[in-house]
């Protein structure tokens, strides 16, 4: 018996030699090889589950070795707050990234996954990561000219109005900078993906995602489109139009999102309808895609919006015919946050019909993020039942490899500990603080006829700083930090604006810190001025939708309390324009702060004259919540400050 089984086990041994020799020199291994001839030679050796698996993308917390190697699982996420431990390090960090890795490398062909995360402004969910401004205050930045410059005749030739207000007043390099320095931070924790840039045109500050939108206006969005060659690259001279392209190991592929109209639903209200034609759609919110595609984005998020009643997860038009036939997008498109389920309503009511309707949509990955048992085997029984065609599911899986080829995932698909060092580096800091002085915009300064207020002298008998966000790192860095509602306090590691007052006043001058004083406190202590910093609590998505904008109490009654007795300048730390047409005439200045993040020095370098006010508007501040929504260029335009609008003043000279 044994002497008969010999032949057959040489047989056996000789085919498992001949498939590993086989796998080792396949086409798709080689980096030598062209992506797509990579692509190709590897989707040929796919089975069906192998191919569903890698459009499946799932949550951290449910991501065992055993799940990612029974269900060839392509992509992993961290949703918002999802971290590996508390005050994880960039090492904890990279060791649970490398730990997931290897249990997908173990599978049969050995395709590594893709890890996710929402780096909306830095690399937020990390602790001790570099928070920059939210989107709303980088729109606010502009560039800075010398005066020779804007006073030659060779500025007057060289640009007319249009090419002044959005070549010049807006600032995009600065945000490619930010993106590099994003790229590097995320690229520390050895996370290779981010869910960023949002590219939305916000038409309505109610909506509680307004300040993750640069502006009102496409044409500063499409400028802003810049970050995307921050975090990926710049693109090469020989790059085609519509590919992906990531450079290198410290660059990270990027998401353009949310598809489409995701700013322009009505009264602002998250996921809601956006009920435009198609000359407004293709005018307002679709040119950041152009753009953005132009630059090489490696992928596409849906947003969970309708447009005319339509699902946008569910818009077969706009995502196979329009995005990627007509714009010739080459990555892939992935979904929300389960966002899927919410093609029905209510929610998940039929599931198999989401799957359906989202993957015939041109859906390429989805976001699922726990059940993906139900995902993928809905998705297994209406491929072979042939109601999602396999050339759909081809398709959906030829652009995730296209991505993960052109990143070089195949090559280094574990983290590079070197880097864990970028992970809120000194220069990253001082570029966010760079970005808090260039995103503060001026709207008021001095009372009518009387001197201006600002820029405050360093040296006075007493200064009073006072409100809820003086001394509260949670609610100046806003919502998607650490958690994704964000929080209060010292959130993470960061200055407050009081902490960058005391650092920054004469060390003679009294400083006196209350939250919310009385009038009677501030009559009786005779301040030189007062700093009274208020604003928004922090908020993510439709918990910051807003029918009122108002300022919550107290912030309304320490202005009055503070501003009627004393000199004051009023910080407003918000995510949009609120309601504070009743409060202007009280303050002697105004100063529109936005989220600055975790480098609040960056105001006081602006409030004491070390550097001058230069921010603009990038969105309409109006004067009631009834005129909304109003944006520029609207037949009744009548706003409180007009989109554009930003005083300035110049830096104090050195002593």
């Amino acid at each position: 018996m044994a002497t008969s089984l010999t032949p057959m086990l040489g047989i056996l041994l000789l085919l498992c030699w001949a498939v590993t020799i086989q796998a080792k020199h396949a086409k798709y291994k080689d980096p030598n090889q062209p992506v797509d001839v990579r692509v190709r030679d590897l989707m040929k050796r796919m089975t069906l589950a192998e191919k569903i698996g890698q459009m499946t993308q799932i949550e951290r917390q449910i991501a065992s070795a055993q799940v990612l190697k029974d269900y060839f699982i392509g992509s992993i996420l961290s949703g918002g707050g999802s971290v590996p431990a508390p005050h994880a390090s960039a090492k904890v960090w990279v060791n649970m990234i490398k730990k997931l890795q290897k249990a997908c490398l173990l599978t049969r062909l050995g395709i590594p996954m893709i890890y996710g995360i929402d780096a909306i402004h830095g690399h937020n969910t990390a602790y001790n990561a570099t928070i920059f401004p939210h989107n709303i205050g980088l729109g606010a930045t502009r560039q800075v000219y010398s005066d020779f410059y804007l006073c030659s005749d060779k500025f007057k030739k060289d640009l007319s109005y249009t090419a002044l207000l959005y070549s010049i007043e807006w600032d995009p390099d600065l945000v490619k900078r930010i993106g590099a320095a994003t790229a590097l931070e995320v690229r520390a924790t050895g996370i290779p993906y981010t869910f960023a840039p949002c590219i939305a045109v916000c038409r309505d500050p109610r909506w509680g995602r307004c300040y993750e939108s640069y502006s009102e206006d496409h044409k500063v969005v499409q400028a802003m489109t810049q970050i995307i060659l921050g975090l990926q690259g710049d693109i090469p001279g020989n790059y085609i139009k519509g590919f992906p392209y990531v450079a290198g190991k410290k660059n990270i592929a990027a998401c353009a999102k949310h598809f489409v109209g995701d700013g322009g639903t009505q009264k602002g209200i998250n996921s809601n309808n956006t009920i435009i034609n198609l000359h407004g759609l293709l005018g307002i919110h679709m040119p950041p895609y152009y753009d953005s595609i132009a630059k090489g984005v490696s992928s596409v998020m849906v947003s969970y919006s309708s447009l005319n009643g339509i699902k946008m997860h569910a818009n077969r038009h706009l995502i196979n015919g329009f995005l990627k036939k007509k714009l010739g997008f080459k990555g892939f498109v992935i979904s929300d946050y389960q966002g899927i389920d919410f093609i029905t309503t209510p929610p998940d009511a039929n599931y198999t019909y989401s799957v359906q309707t989202s993957i015939n949509a041109g859906i390429d990955m989805v976001m699922v993020p726990f059940d993906y048992h139900g995902f993928i085997s809905n998705l297994t029984t209406l491929v072979n039942a042939k109601v999602i065609p396999m050339s759909r599911i081809n398709d959906a899986v030829r652009r995730i490899l296209r991505v993960k080829f052109v990143m070089g995932l195949f090559e280094n698909p574990l983290p590079d500990k070197s880097l864990v060092d970028q992970l809120g580096k000194k220069e990253h800091r001082e570029l966010a603080r760079e970005a808090v002085r260039r995103s503060l915009v001026l709207l008021k300064n001095g009372k009518s006829g009387k001197k201006p207020l600002l820029p405050l002298p360093k040296k006075a008998d007493g200064i009073l700083v006072a409100g809820s966000h003086a001394d509260n790192l949670g609610y100046q860095c806003g919502g998607w930090t650490i958690e994704w509602q964000g929080g209060s306090g010292r959130i993470t590691a960061g200055t407050t604006i009081l902490d960058a007052i005391r650092s920054t006043a004469d060390p003679a001058t009294s400083i006196v810190f209350s939250e919310n004083p009385d009038a009677d406190f501030v009559k009786s202590n005779n301040f030189s001025y007062a700093i009274v910093v208020v604003g928004e609590p922090p908020y993510a998505e439709t918990a910051g939708d807003s029918l009122n904008l108002t300022i919550a109490e107290p912030g309304p009654s320490t202005i009055q309390a503070v501003c009627g007795p004393v000199k004051c300048a009023v910080v407003i730390i918000s995510g949009r324009p609120v309601v504070i047409e009743p409060y202007v005439p009280l303050m002697d200045a105004l100063v529109a702060a936005w989220l600055p993040g975790s480098e609040g020095q960056g105001v006081a370098d602006v409030l004491f004259g070390d550097f001058g006010f230069s921010g603009k508007l990038p969105r309409t501040w109006f004067k009631s919540v009834d005129q909304l929504p109003m944006n520029v260029g609207d037949r009744h335009y009548d706003p409180l400050f007009p989109f554009g609008f930003g005083l300035t003043t110049k830096p104090r000279p050195a002593v």
